[in-house]
């Protein structure tokens, strides 16, 4: 495989609004279709990345076209709309795209470290799908440990910034006497889970209802922090009581549509979903208002100014991982010519030595190790292979001569 061979295509907020963006989430569901329709064509190496901010595919691939055509017939998107509005990085800087990603460094919310997890989870489904092989592994391995580098030396991640943070703020500056307001909260996935608690920890209120798909689910988490919950069939009346919604589930098409609102009760509705998961038409209806996920990313604090400070910090953690990642690569070629000399090594120990040392088998995997690691070095740094298997030769016939 060669560099230029890797590509990313996407589509983010940078370019696209909420529900551009809502039209190329590709949902859980449809994740292993994208697998099994890349093997047919000959894509063996990918995964999806697919969250509130963007919709990525990586893959390995003579042809970005094909990678691009998976994503917008698994996804509502269309490939007009992915030409003018979406992106496409090539080699080095769809890798470099990748580790800066996980930093956070491309995120809405600057330094947001949730995607993280969500880029860990990406490749962790993709595994499960046998998509994942030697390149896209170890370019994952390198870029997790990027991430982490970036977080425990910079302040990228610190302070309190998120998407559900942000709804936090927002409610704190909007809502007067917020603490006796009833809060619905609809989803309780790891986003929703992530709201209830800030919700919980910022606001200092219980007064807070859980509802979800998954009924257990929102059970568990509602013990978890003193909240209720109710069921699903229960939406209608638990709209009802409410003054301010918070839906954050992962559905398909909206769980609070304009006609359950049947009276002119004054109501704050916050949609952190993609796709949207509350109807836009009822921002229409008298007395509410309704804050979708790009509103609530653009809230500014100090928190943010002390993230910006980081960046060039940021860029040389992974600068010097990149250039890491890349030297592994480009040594990938020589793993053949390694193979011959470590096979050549052992016949040569086994025919001209082994016979005249005792106990010399148990190690002459060291000493075989010993030189492979020598020329290895020697190639990456002077990239001679003829004059390195000569030294090979030398070194190992003079380690076994003593």
């Amino acid at each position: 495989m060669q560099i230029e061979e890797f590509f990313v295509a996407g589509i983010n907020y940078k370019k696209t609004d909420i529900t551009t963006r809502g039209q190329f989430a590709v949902l859980p569901e449809k994740i292993s279709n994208i697998y099994s329709e890349a093997k047919k064509t000959g894509i063996n190496e990918l995964f999806i990345l697919s969250t509130c901010n963007r919709t990525e595919i990586y893959g390995c691939s003579p042809d970005v076209t094909k990678l691009v055509e998976l994503l917008c017939s698994n996804s509502c998107g269309d490939l007009h709309t992915f030409h003018t509005q979406g992106y496409v990085y090539r080699g080095e800087e769809a890798v470099q795209h990748l580790f800066k990603v996980a930093a956070g460094l491309d995120s809405q919310i600057l330094g947001d470290y949730e995607i993280v997890g969500q880029i860990k989870q990406a490749i962790l489904c993709s595994k499960a799908n046998d998509c994942i092989h030697a390149f896209l592994d170890r370019l994952g391995n390198y870029v997790l440990q990027s991430s982490k580098a970036v977080k425990n030396n910079t302040l990228l991640s610190g302070g309190t910034v998120s998407v559900s943070f942000s709804a936090i703020k927002y409610l704190q500056k909007n809502i007067p006497g917020i603490a006796d307001k009833n809060i619905l909260l609809i989803g309780t996935g790891k986003l929703g889970e992530c709201t209830a608690k800030n919700l919980v920890d910022y606001l200092h209120t219980k007064r807070i209802t859980l509802i979800n798909r998954t009924a257990n689910k929102a059970q568990k988490l509602a013990l978890s922090l003193g909240l209720k919950c109710s069921a699903m069939e229960n939406i209608q009346e638990e709209l009802m009581q409410a003054d301010i919604v918070i839906v954050a589930s992962a559905s398909e098409s909206p769980v609070i549509k304009a006609s359950q609102i049947i009276d002119n009760k004054k109501r704050i509705f916050i949609d952190l979903s993609i796709p949207n998961n509350i109807e836009p038409a009822i921002k229409n209806l008298a007395n509410i208002s309704l804050i979708n996920i790009d509103e609530i990313s653009a809230i500014k604090d100090e928190t943010l100014q002390t993230r910006k400070a980081e960046i060039p910090k940021a860029l040389e953690i992974i600068e010097y991982h990149f250039v890491d990642f890349m030297e592994w690569f480009h040594m990938r070629k020589n793993v053949p010519v390694l193979k011959a000399v470590k096979e050549t090594l052992i016949h040569m120990d086994e025919k001209y030595f082994l016979p005249n040392v005792a106990s010399a088998k148990t190690s002459q995997d060291v000493y075989v190790q010993k030189v492979i690691n020598a020329i290895a070095k020697r190639i990456k740094t002077h990239a001679t292979p003829g004059c390195d298997y000569i030294h090979a030769l030398h070194d190992f016939i003079a380690i076994r001569a003593n």
